[in-house]
């Protein structure tokens, strides 16, 4: 094999298609081995991309038997920790789709065992490369609507997927929430420092665990994050963005997760006060300055092989990433303890 990039793919299910077609743009990558406990489902991804490489039932073989010196982890979030941990102690880099883990120590293992072995293991973050994303951080950056107070944000959702996440205790937190967790710490800029959450499943749900879930996060900007979730929501759907609106000192953020944001912020004439109900100057949300080459999945793969190439941490570094984690798993541990749980409690 000639590329600098050999990858070994584990997990070969519908997601794999996305990171593959990605492989494809690059002339300095390869696929070396495809991995999954279904045999068959490694072969049917094969034929379907058109490769000639082996594959496998079990990751630590096929990196004993290939060149592979990255792993793209695809699989379910039970296997995350294993799968990194193998990849990591055969010298490899990882690639890996959220969430980093299913606990704090896990994480923390995944992370010290990186840095033990000088390799880059890296989250599928993908909601950060989102322009429209990038362009509600920038309005809230730029001082539109002043220091923000509180984030809201809403998710509302009905995917009947199968499989996995209908038989986890937690499928809506422990598989999506962190999506707009880590969304809320990009837009802000912020790190959470407390949160208060209840969870439960509601009537009608398809889900064996908690698919609805409320929680308070206190940032370490000041500011209130509050969200709103559930997977079984029929009607009404909410962009799988989430619809967010952030209230600051002088005006307020909106965006639906579909549309451009936008900003009102109190009108410079109204600034002395006096007035019973302000007016207000609209900003449209723009990319200017903004360079994100590539969207979603793409973009974050992007920004991760940018990263191994100029020897840095990329953006979703599994070290800045167990932030994002840590709300997650505060989250569980709040519900499940009904108090308000400190982050510090998880990280210290």
């Amino acid at each position: 094999m000639s590329s600098k990039y050999r990858i070994a793919v584990a997990g070969c299910g519908g997601m794999a298609n996305v990171w593959m077609d990605y492989v494809r743009q690059r002339p300095d990558a390869e696929i070396a081995a495809l991995v999954d406990i279904r045999l068959e489902a490694a072969e049917v991804m094969r034929e379907k991309h058109g490769l000639h490489c082996p594959v496998f039932t079990d990751l630590h073989e096929a990196l004993e038997q290939t060149e592979a010196n990255l792993v793209f982890d695809i699989t379910i979030p039970a296997s995350h920790f294993e799968i990194a941990s193998v990849a990591l102690r055969h010298g490899c880099h990882v690639f890996a789709e959220k969430p980093l883990a299913e606990t704090m120590e896990q994480c923390d293992e995944l992370i010290s065992l990186a840095e033990q072995v000088n390799r880059s293991h890296s989250v599928m973050q993908n909601r950060r490369f989102d322009p429209r994303l990038r362009a509600l951080k920038k309005l809230i950056a730029e001082g539109t609507i002043g220091r923000p107070g509180l984030v809201c944000a809403d998710f509302f959702l009905a995917p009947h997927f199968g499989g996995f996440r209908e038989v986890m205790d937690s499928p809506l937190l422990l598989d999506m929430a962190i999506h707009t967790f880590d969304q809320a710490r990009c837009i802000l800029g912020a790190d959470p420092v407390t949160v208060y959450c209840e969870e439960f499943n509601p009537p009608g749900s398809w889900y064996k665990g908690n698919a609805v879930a409320v929680c308070t996060f206190t940032m370490s900007d000041g500011s209130i994050f509050s969200y709103r979730g559930s997977w079984c929501a029929e009607g009404a759907p909410t962009s799988w963005q989430a619809s967010w609106r952030i209230t600051g000192e002088k005006g307020t953020a909106i965006w639906d997760g579909t549309d451009m944001p936008y900003a009102e912020a109190v009108s410079p004439e109204e600034q002395a006060g006096g007035q019973f109900m302000n007016r207000y100057v609209r900003k449209e949300g723009d990319m200017s300055g903004i360079q994100i080459p590539e969207t979603f999945h793409h973009g974050c793969l992007d920004e991760m092989f940018q990263a191994l190439e100029e020897g840095r941490p990329a953006e979703t570094d599994s070290r800045d990433n167990r932030l994002s984690m840590a709300m997650v798993l505060g989250a569980l541990e709040s519900a499940k303890s009904g108090r308000r749980v400190a982050i510090e409690e998880l990280i210290s």
